[in-house]
């Protein structure tokens, strides 16, 4: 039987990388690298030939689950659902734990990313907002703001 040794890292294809990578590095991810990727070893993994993409991969302060933002320059990317709605079946959020939430929520607001629906409190413990970011990439913000218990 297969063992998971750790997770390593949640990806996300973007039309727009820059202000994909600008608005995470915003919220306080760090980029780790830059680079193109291409030849048999994408064309094999992702199953498309001649693919061609650029990647960032961003990691959390003090390190933990890359965050890997990638475009592809050849083909051309296929456009998503960017209203799609936490229902919809395929990759739901991205979830960042912050501190302040209701100020992180209002920082966003002046950049142009809204709220999808409120600021939740579940039990006295967690604050959670999901913000529709760069995209229509769905990001969850959680504070903690009691003892689990």
């Amino acid at each position: 039987m297969p063992t998971i040794h750790r997770f390593d890292h949640i990806g996300v294809t973007v039309s727009d990388l820059d202000t994909a990578v600008d608005f995470f590095v915003w919220l306080g991810l760090e980029v780790e690298g830059r680079t193109f990727v291409e030849g048999e070893f994408l064309d094999t993994v992702c199953g498309i030939p001649g693919a061609r993409c650029e990647v960032v991969m961003l990691v959390p302060p003090g390190g933990g689950t890359k965050l890997e933002l990638a475009t592809f320059v050849r083909p051309e990317h296929v456009p998503g659902s960017p209203d799609a709605m936490a229902n919809e079946i395929g990759l739901r959020n991205v979830c960042f734990q912050v501190d302040d939430l209701p100020g992180v929520v209002d920082a966003l607001a002046t950049k142009g990313y809204g709220l999808v629906g409120g600021i939740g409190e579940h039990e006295g413990t967690w604050r959670m907002a999901y913000v529709r970011g760069p995209e229509g990439i769905i990001v969850s913000l959680a504070e903690q703001i009691g003892q689990e218990g």
